[in-house]
């Protein structure tokens, strides 16, 4: 029985000659809702790989600020730390709506992706950052929203960490939690930490930690 095989990928071609937004024909653009985000409806058409263009399509598009995220590492002690809160997106969650995840926020106008990392880690956590190191820039969910992720990893002192932060103002209440290595890694693969900045900077992490504990 012979093997069937996917067709082969012209690298040349998808490097040279990507489609951009010029490949797009929007014909409207409708706001649906307007509150701390912004849901649009969207009327266009677009070119198809195999030449001509596609038939008139419509979807609703999520706006939302880009956002940052932060892992908060302690090299000496090989241990992060972590936050808990409410989570209204996870409010039919079988487990819990309270979500233990890494520090994040949203970026401010005239805010660098840097400079937020560090006014969320001392916002949430109550700590400074040292280094920072940049991982990834992503976009959770294209197919709907036009967020995009920047994840850093940032190197911290956790001695002394935990409590309760966050500010009032944007009804935080936020538990800090700080953890071994090892024992965050259990929660992960046992699904408590199941969100995709955590899993993207946990495996980061993973992956670097023995380098980043040689730098000592």
């Amino acid at each position: 029985m012979s093997e069937t095989r996917p067709p082969a990928v012209d690298e040349d071609l998808f490097l040279s000659a990507p489609f951009t937004a010029a490949d797009v024909d929007l014909t409207e653009r409708r706001c649906l809702h307007q509150g701390f985000f912004r849901l649009e409806e969207l009327h266009l058409r677009h070119r198809l790989f195999e030449g001509g263009w596609s038939g008139q399509v419509v979807r609703e598009v999520h706006h939302r600020h880009d956002a940052v995220g932060v892992l908060l590492y302690d090299v000496e002690r090989d241990a992060v730390v972590l936050i808990e809160q409410f989570r209204p997106g996870a409010l039919d969650d079988p487990d819990s709506p309270w979500k233990v995840e890494i520090v994040a926020g949203l970026v401010k106008s005239g805010e660098s992706v840097a400079e937020v990392a560090r006014r969320e880690t001392l916002e949430e956590a109550g700590c400074e950052v040292g280094e920072l190191i940049e991982l990834h820039t992503y976009y959770p969910s294209p197919g709907a929203c036009d967020e995009r992720v920047t994840l850093f990893c940032g190197l911290v002192d956790s001695r002394g960490l935990g409590g309760v932060h966050g500010l009032d103002e944007e009804h935080e209440d936020i538990r800090v939690h700080v953890l071994p290595f090892t024992r965050a890694w259990e929660l992960l693969q046992g699904g408590r930490l199941d969100n995709a900045m955590c899993l993207i900077a946990f495996y980061w992490l993973a992956g670097e930690r023995a380098s980043l504990r040689a730098r000592r």
